[in-house]
C-alpha cells in the first residue's frame, strides 16, 4: 500500500489529529457534523459494525466510531487516501478495530451487515471540478450530475444496511438530495436531513417500518 511522504502534515479534526497531504482531499472541519451525527446514532442502531465509503484518509468513520469499541471498515479507490486511513486508525489507538480496503465501490464484495453505513462520495459536477483546482478530481468528481458515486454508495448501502441501522450520506446541495430520493429504492427512504455550516448536507437513510 502507498504510504505518506515526509512533507506530509496533521489536522485536528473533533477530539483527533488526521494526517494527509495534497494528494488527497483535505479534511474539511465542517464535516464534523456527519462525524459527530453517526457517533450520537451509534447510541440507539443495533449492535454491530460501521461502514464508510468513500472513505479518503478516514477522518469521518474514526470520529463517527470514537469512544465506542465499534469495528470500523473503511472503502475507498485511491491507494494513497487508504494509506492515510490506516496511519490514522493507528494514531488513534484503533489499528486493531479498523479494516482498511483499497477497492472501488462497484468492487466492494462482502456478505456483511453494518449498523451504521457513513458515506462522503464525491458530489461535483464534472463540469464544476475546474473550480477546485486544489482538490484532486478523483475525490471530488460526482459525474454529470453530482450523483453518480452517491447512486453507487446507496446500492451498497441498500445491500448491507441492517433492518435497524441508519446510513447517513452526504450531498451537495438539497436540490441533489431530492433528485436521489425520488430515485431510491423502496426498502430504503430519507428520514431527516441536516445542513453543513460550511457547505454542502447530510442525509439520514432507514429502512421503511
Amino acid at each position: 500500500m502507498t504510504r505518506r511522504p515526509p512533507d506530509s502534515r496533521t489536522v485536528p479534526f473533533g477530539s483527533l489529529t488526521i494526517r494527509y497531504d495534497d494528494r488527497v482531499l483535505a479534511p474539511r472541519e465542517w464535516t464534523q457534523t456527519q462525524a459527530l451525527w453517526a457517533n450520537d446514532l451509534l447510541a440507539v442502531v443495533p449492535p454491530g459494525p460501521v461502514l464508510e465509503l468513500c472513505s479518503g484518509v478516514g477522518h469521518l468513520g474514526l470520529l463517527a466510531v470514537h469512544g465506542t469499541d465499534r469495528r470500523l471498515v473503511c472503502v475507498d479507490v485511491d491507494p494513497v487516501a487508504c494509506a492515510y486511513a490506516v496511519d490514522n486508525a493507528a494514531a488513534a489507538g484503533r489499528a486493531e478495530l479498523v479494516d482498511v480496503r483499497n477497492v472501488s465501490l462497484s468492487e466492494f464484495r462482502s456478505d456483511e451487515v453494518f449498523a451504521l453505513v457513513v458515506a462522503d462520495p464525491p458530489w461535483v459536477r464534472t463540469d464544476l471540478v475546474g473550480c477546485f483546482p486544489a482538490d484532486p478530481v478523483l475525490a471530488i468528481d460526482g459525474g454529470t450530475d453530482g450523483l453518480d458515486r452517491a447512486r453507487e454508495c446507496v446500492r451498497l448501502i441498500d445491500r448491507h444496511l441492517h433492518p435497524e441501522g441508519a446510513a447517513l450520506l452526504q450531498l451537495g446541495s438539497y436540490a441533489e438530495a431530492e433528485a436521489l430520493a425520488a430515485e431510491l429504492p423502496g426498502t430504503l427512504s430519507v428520514a431527516s436531513s441536516r445542513a453543513e455550516p460550511g457547505r454542502g448536507l447530510v442525509v439520514r437513510l432507514l429502512r421503511p417500518q
